[in-house]
């Protein structure tokens, strides 16, 4: 079972980023629960969305303790970063996090520069599926190819693919670093 939450500011893709996971492990037999959580502010307000993954059935939508934080903005980073359990996971967005942030010892924290990716790429509104690719690498959710093909899957349904999409997706898991 994994306990995620996905946190940044509204406009990033939060939202999406959370029912693209929850969408590919539906796909491939998992249980899933998704709630979210979003300001008045519909851009620039903060964002968040609670995923839980299981082989099992579901007891509660409402985790304790956090496997994996995907954090966009450093806001986001510290306010959930006390939630990730010992060994857990934090995913950040380097483009938006201080040079002076430090990171907790025990939890696996990995960085990429997810805004920066998809601005040069000129698909600005892709640093979500940046973040996506980076944590599929360093959590191992999920096989990085199959996820690949089905986030392609996901978009194609919704008439929305282009090929920038998969590109932002390859180079969260190229450039993703462990710190």
């Amino acid at each position: 079972m994994a306990d995620i939450i996905f946190a940044g500011f509204g406009g990033q893709g939060i939202l999406t980023a959370g029912k693209i996971l929850i969408d590919v492990a539906a796909q491939h037999g998992k249980n899933i629960c998704w709630t979210s959580s979003y300001g008045a502010a519909m851009r620039g307000g903060t964002a968040s969305c609670s995923i839980i993954i299981s082989d099992e059935e579901i007891g509660s939508p409402y985790p304790e303790k956090l496997d994996i934080l995907l954090a966009m903005n450093e806001p986001s980073y510290h306010k959930f970063i006390g939630d990730v359990k010992e060994g857990g996971y934090a995913i950040v967005n380097g483009s938006l996090m201080g040079g002076d942030v430090e990171y907790p010892a025990d939890v696996n924290v990995y960085s990429v520069d997810a805004t920066d990716i998809a601005n040069s790429l000129g698909n600005g509104r892709a640093a979500n599926l940046v973040m996506l690719g980076a944590m599929m690498k360093a959590t191992g959710l999920m096989d990085v190819d199959t996820f690949g093909t089905s986030l392609n899957d996901y978009f194609e349904k919704k008439g929305r693919n282009t090929p920038a999409n998969l590109e932002c997706y390859k180079l969260g898991i190229e450039k993703a670093v462990k710190k």
